[in-house]
């Protein structure tokens, strides 16, 4: 099986439209006939580089290079054209989309004659074949190629979305990147569910929320400096019209109190912070709208606490927390996080990084607390050592986050002859120093305070919400704090 397969059922299930975007819809049966006319454009090319935005052409060409049984890579097209370049490089004698607006490709497969069934290959079919390469998004090191075969993310859809379930006016809005995992999985659940996918090529929280009433969306997808923006523009004349039945945040750490003000302005609507990576075909973990319901409600700190919880393992995944000895942590005590599951990959250009058992490392630091609630702590990267204890940047973060008058925050180690790593906390906002580190230590012990606290106009990120860590640290290297 590959992920034609779900392109096939949607077509086999009704005529309704499923992807619209600039205006214009298709129907599933329009996406597949499409896309065996791309299957035809494609043959004999080693791969399919798509280099543009959210588009008709988007599913399209996914599809089209299924049937044709060659990857399908999705480059981000905010690249500068060296670094495009160097990826392309990757690749070389593939069939590039995008370089070039794709609406007039897309035209033209009108006059292509479309590659049946009967004219592929068996092998096409093999679930083992590598369906799609997507490049991590680099924010500690050069992109890494991670392989997704079709087996994965079939075995992502196949576990956790019911065919054909959505009512027939859902919709959703998607607005992240084609180059993100969410991107693809958004398109592979929502054509298997019967939803309508409403693609923005960019994000802007008014157009988002307007796009929200137009095409009376009933889903979305955001990631969190998103749903921050939103709820930012969201205007007193804005609350208690139409919204979203369920939103799903999720991608980069989400600040609990932009969590907590969506709550609030949007109190009909279904919460899900859904946790997942590129190499493990998209969401591994899920804290759902009654988990969201009921910490916000609650007294018991320990249930209140769940909202900064990526939530429970999906079905067929399993969780591992591990010390640096390899050993199980028990419940509550923070570890490296290990996965397994089907829809696991952990693997890069062709080289599996899966332990003898099967077990992916994230590189992520987490807590599991006795109910299997998931608590992601940072990077393991991003650990600061100082005077020879660790401390975890999230830890920090998150009480700064509280602060009246501060809205972003980043806490980094920089060199220091003394103490090998001295703490940095980078915020965006207001006020005092000595205050904001005072606030700090109430909160935390002392060794937890940062050395030195810089004022930004904003964060780097990439476009998906992933903070730059690298950036700050190299700024500050050059200029200390």
């Amino acid at each position: 099986m590959n992920i034609t397969m779900i392109l096939e059922m949607a077509a086999s299930a009704d005529d309704r439209a499923v992807v619209t975007a600039g205006g214009r819809s298709r129907s599933a049966a329009e996406v597949l006939d499409l896309a065996r006319r791309a299957a035809t454009d494609f043959d004999g090319y080693p791969a399919v580089l798509y280099t543009g935005v959210n588009d008709l052409a988007y599913p399209v060409a996914l599809f089209g290079a299924a049937m044709a049984g060659v990857p399908f890579v999705p480059l981000n097209y905010r690249l500068g054209e060296s670094q495009l370049a160097a990826l392309r490089e990757r690749h070389p004698g593939a069939r590039v989309l995008g370089q070039e607006p794709v609406g007039p490709w897309l035209d033209s497969l009108a006059g292509k004659d479309p590659m049946e069934d009967a004219d592929r290959p068996a092998a096409h079919y093999d679930g083992d074949a590598v369906a799609v390469i997507i490049y991590t998004s680099g924010t500690t090191a050069a992109p890494k190629a991670a392989i997704l075969r079709h087996r994965h993310l079939l075995a992502y859809v196949l576990n956790t979305i019911e065919f054909s379930s959505a009512a027939a006016e859902d919709a959703t809005v998607v607005a992240v990147p084609p180059y993100h995992i969410a991107g693809l999985t958004n398109l592979l659940s929502n054509l298997y569910s019967g939803r309508r996918v409403v693609y923005l090529d960019a994000f802007e929280p008014r157009q988002w929320i307007e796009t929200v009433r137009r095409e009376k969306v009933t889903h979305a997808m955001v990631v969190p400096t998103m749903l921050a923006r939103i709820v930012e523009a969201t205007t007193d004349a804005d609350v208690g019209q139409p919204f979203v039945k369920s939103l799903a945040y999720g991608g980069a750490r989400t600040p609990r109190p932009v969590i907590e003000r969506a709550l609030q302005l949007f109190p009909d609507t279904n919460f899900v912070n859904a946790y997942g990576l590129t190499e493990t075909a998209s969401s591994i973990a899920v804290l759902g709208p009654e988990d969201h319901r009921e910490a916000i409600a609650s007294d018991d700190p320990t249930v209140r606490d769940r909202l900064g919880s990526v939530g429970r393992p999906l079905p067929g995944i399993e969780i591992l927390i591990r010390d640096e000895e390899g050993v199980a942590t028990p419940d509550g005590e923070t570890g490296l996080v290990f996965v397994r599951g089907e829809q696991i990959s952990g693997e890069y250009g062709g080289r599996s990084v899966l332990d003898a058992d099967g077990w992916f490392a994230t590189r992520d630091l987490g807590r599991l607390d006795a109910a299997g609630f998931l608590y992601i702590e940072g990077r393991s990267d991003d650990t600061i050592i100082r005077g020879g204890e660790n401390i975890a940047p999230a830890e920090i973060e998150d009480v700064l986050h509280a602060h009246p008058t501060i809205s972003e925050a980043a806490v980094i180690g920089v060199p220091d002859p003394e103490w090998g790593q001295r703490i940095v906390a980078v915020v965006v906002g207001s006020g005092d120093v000595d205050e904001i580190k005072q606030y700090v230590r109430d909160r935390l012990r002392s060794s937890k305070t940062p050395d030195a606290v810089v004022f930004h106009s904003d964060l780097p990120r990439t476009e998906t919400g992933k903070l730059l860590r690298r950036n700050l640290v190299s700024e500050l290297e050059k200029n200390p704090a």
